[in-house]
């Protein structure tokens, strides 16, 4: 099968990845927020950090796939599919670039090379790479430097968020924010187009749903367990939605949904932020969101109508009985030092990418939790993040596994 992702601890074999670019220079102070940043991440230093990263996952025996090198082998695959995106990109990237659509679209197909298009696209293009200062029109005439015709895409080396493979499936996402809603573009195109999946790959999501998920929120515990958060950025009403076309999968093996209520902020914006998986009986832990933490149990598979009640038990209870363990452990990050576990969860401390059972990947800035997942009989394996974690997300944030070994 073209993805096939079981577990979130089986013996990583492939991934996508999408190196930081040129989008993130065109954050600006004055548009950091609506591009949900915090601070302006080097753009040198990042890439440095994530090739890093990049490095250790092939260290590992990881094939690792870029998100722009897949999408430009989608366009080259299809004749006529170049304009077709073009076209599509021009018209979700916003009422100002939809104002521009001729000059927009001429100015996209004036540019060659697949590669180099879709790396403009995530980038963004400024007026000034339009309309030349005395082009006559107003906008251009008072000088907005950090004006631009299509907004930059500067959330994308977070792989995670836009679309997830679930089993031998994938579900593309109708993304929370209007900020990040056409990342899911390149998913859609590559799912439906790409030689390697087109028709080869179950839907079981489409961005053009209603309510809101994103993939930081979905963890495949087992081939019969999934686990979604209630968080800020994931609905319960999409979470109803995508258990129901996740049973009616015949082929599928998936007969429980465990969703997991967390508190809705920044903080804590997805569940992989505050919980993650590092071996077959061990899980991080944000401490603060135990008080409130609430998990249901969604079942249904072969029948018309999903059943769903709230359980009873300890997070850890329900994860050994969904699990089939006699018990599981939490590490929690930043052990039991409150002020380690809330700045060391701010620069993702709890989101471990696990290559395979007990080795995991981590920023080396958080060494508190570092040090309690290696004193857990936990493998680390460390880089640098200070430019990345700007962003606030963490390995598993910038990785979307497409194929692991089965248990």
């Amino acid at each position: 099968m073209p993805v096939c992702v079981r577990s979130e601890i089986g013996p990583l074999k492939r991934v996508l990845l999408q190196r930081p670019g040129r989008e993130l220079e065109h954050l600006v102070p004055e548009t950091m927020g609506t591009l949900l940043f915090d601070d302006i991440p080097y753009l040198r230093r990042a890439q440095e950090e994530h090739d890093e990263f990049a490095a250790l996952l092939r260290s590992q025996g990881v094939e690792v796939l870029y998100l722009d090198e897949l999408m430009a082998e989608t366009l080259r695959a299809v004749p006529g599919l170049r304009d077709q995106f073009i076209v599509d990109a021009v018209e979700q990237a916003g009422s100002i670039t939809r104002g521009y659509r001729q000059e927009a679209r001429e100015y996209l197909e004036s540019i060659s090379d697949d590669l180099e298009l879709i790396r403009r696209i995530m980038a963004g293009v400024p007026r000034s790479e339009i309309f030349p200062r005395n082009s006559g029109h107003l906008a251009d005439l008072l000088g907005e430097k950090s004006d631009f015709v299509m907004p930059p895409m500067p959330n994308l080396y977070f792989t995670r968020d836009p679309f997830a493979v679930i089993g031998n499936g994938v579900s593309l996402h109708h993304m929370h924010t209007k900020t990040r809603k056409r990342e899911v573009i390149f998913g859609q195109y590559i799912f439906n187009y790409h030689p390697d999946y087109r028709g080869q790959v179950k839907q079981y999501y489409d961005r053009a749903d209603y309510f809101s998920i994103e993939g930081g929120d979905i963890l495949n515990l087992n081939a019969r367990v999934l686990g979604v958060g209630i968080s800020e950025r994931t609905q319960a009403e999409a979470i109803e939605h995508l258990a129901a076309n996740v049973f009616a999968d015949e082929a599928g093996e998936i007969d429980t949904v465990l969703a997991f209520l967390i508190p809705h902020t920044r903080a804590f914006m997805h569940l992989d932020t505050v919980f993650t998986q590092v071996d077959t009986d061990k899980f991080t832990v944000h401490p603060g969101i135990l008080p409130f933490l609430r998990i249901f149990g969604i079942t249904g598979k072969g029948k018309k109508s999903l059943t769903i009640r709230e359980l009873s038990e300890t997070p850890e209870q329900a994860l050994a009985r969904c699990l089939g363990l006699d018990r599981v452990k939490m590490l929690r990050c930043g052990g039991s030092d409150r002020i380690a576990a809330d700045r060391e969860q701010w620069n993702d401390g709890s989101n471990t990418l696990c290559v395979s059972p007990g080795k995991v990947l981590v920023y080396d800035r958080n060494y508190v939790t570092n040090r309690l997942l290696e004193d857990s009989g936990i493998e680390v394996l460390s880089f640098d993040g200070s430019e990345l974690s700007r962003g606030r997300g963490g390995p598993r944030c910038m990785s979307m596994p497409f194929e692991r070994t089965d248990m």
